[in-house]
């Protein structure tokens, strides 16, 4: 979708840019953060641009883990690579104080990207499963890593105005819900400065470009892949008598899912069941022995997670008993391991981090989102230590005229994760360097 961003010029080297900005001069407070984002906004384009055109897929990111890596030890960070995969650990210690942790992913996705852009990538792999696909940052990303670098540039420059522990991390595998777990199985939070705080943003294709977006409390949910193998016996399509069927044995499960929201859950606590795919035979005339149904299944406390995924193994198996399956056919249930925890904004904190941004930014620039049914696996770093003070916020990436059209049903947009989400690049990492920087300010400011 060409319209949604329009063609940047390509700019200098990335090498001289990296020089520009780690001579730059500090930046002051206020207004002059602002301004000298601006004025290193041509440098984090071509930035933006490079990590655009070069997407990797999950535990995949060495080429931009090293690029983003040596531009960290640019800043005087001391730098540990390959942590959890492909992660980068970036450490400033700048006196006593508290322990700021600031995140961003790393990871494309498995999309071929269809914006239009001049820089769109052109890059091909094959997946796990051994599927060749086009590689896309449609999650943005790659706006993430960029404003990461900018507040991490700021933030170095700004050395006499704070006082604590920088803990900056690059996280593989977001997409795939697991590069979070990596990292701390591998020592996070004790080969490495432990942190009081956690930051991270994430754009979004729901609110205007320069908009901020946060939710106290549950903000991201849980996400469960589940797969139900539907076993029955096999047989000739004009003779049904004499199979049973997997085939309608998975629709009357599909069906009957449907209740565990519509009639078991509490329609105060939000929660989705989704059948993604249902595959079962391979002829017309042929009943088949087994049909697979791909699950999708989100949800925000683990108590209703629990509820869920036990409430999908009773209905299946009581529809394969009222169907007359044999006990030994009993349909099959797998959790997969690429389960993402939901989200949680410690509401108090949350508030405040709030209240920083609204004194911040001009009037309308920050409110308050509902929470998501999209999974983001930051929320390990709170869960692995709950004394954390941890805050995950949305900037928007819609341009304004497009989003007007949108309310008057003019376009749809597309959202994240589609071969056409082209954010206005400038605007998401200009606001979201600003927040992370005014927000790492506050948490670590001088008494």
């Amino acid at each position: 979708m060409p319209h949604l961003l329009t063609a940047i010029a390509a700019a200098a080297s990335l090498s001289s840019i990296a020089s520009a900005q780690t001579a730059s001069t500090a930046p002051a407070p206020g207004g002059e953060i602002t301004a000298t984002i601006g004025s290193d906004m041509d440098g984090l384009m071509t930035l933006y641009r490079d990590l655009h055109a070069n997407p990797e897929l999950s535990d995949r990111e060495s080429a931009t883990a090293a690029k983003l890596a040596r531009r960290l030890k640019a800043m005087k960070f001391d730098v540990t690579d390959r942590v959890g995969g492909t992660g980068v650990v970036a450490v400033m210690k700048n006196g006593s104080g508290p322990v700021l942790l600031i995140r961003a992913d790393m990871d494309a996705l498995p999309v071929t990207e269809q914006t239009g852009l001049p820089f769109a990538s052109k890059v091909k792999a094959k997946t796990a499963d051994g599927i060749e696909t086009g590689v896309m940052h449609a999650c943005g990303h790659d706006t993430h890593m960029t404003a990461f670098i900018e507040t991490a540039r700021l933030l170095s420059s700004m050395k006499d105005r704070w006082k604590g522990t920088l803990v900056m991390i690059l996280q593989p595998a977001e997409e795939i819900g697991h590069g979070a777990r990596a990292m701390l199985e591998d020592g996070l939070y004790t080969r490495f400065p432990r942190p009081t705080h956690a930051l991270a943003f994430h754009n979004t294709a729901e609110l205007e470009a320069g908009k901020i977006g946060y939710t106290p409390g549950y903000a991201l949910a849980n996400v469960d892949s589940i797969d139900l193998l539907v076993r029955g016996s096999g047989g000739h399509g004009a003779y049904p008598q004499a199979s049973r069927d997997p085939i309608v044995l998975g629709a009357r499960i599909v069906g009957s899912l449907q209740t565990l929201i519509s009639r078991e859950q509490d329609p105060f606590d939000p929660a989705v069941v989704t059948v993604g795919s249902f595959v079962g035979g391979a002829k017309h005339n042929i009943i088949p022995d087994e049909a697979k149904l791909l699950l999708t299944v989100r949800s925000y406390s683990d108590e209703t997670r629990e509820k869920l995924i036990r409430g999908i193994d009773r209905i299946a198996r009581g529809e394969a008993i009222a169907a007359g399956v044999p006990d030994d056919r009993m349909p099959v249930m797998s959790v997969k391991d690429e389960f993402t925890p939901s989200t949680y904004n410690p509401p108090a904190f949350a508030n405040q981090m709030a209240d920083v941004l609204k004194g911040h930014f001009a009037q309308g620039t920050v409110a308050e989102t509902r929470p998501s049914m999209a999974g983001e696996d930051f929320g390990r770093y709170y869960r692995a230590d709950k004394s954390i003070n941890s805050f995950i916020f949305w900037v928007g990436g819609v341009r304004a005229d497009q989003m007007v059209k949108a309310q008057a049903k003019e376009i749809r947009l597309p959202s994240l994760h589609s071969p056409f989400w082209a954010p206005d690049a400038e605007k998401v990492v200009a606001t979201a360097s600003e927040a992370m920087t005014v927000l790492a300010m506050h948490i670590l400011k001088r008494d």
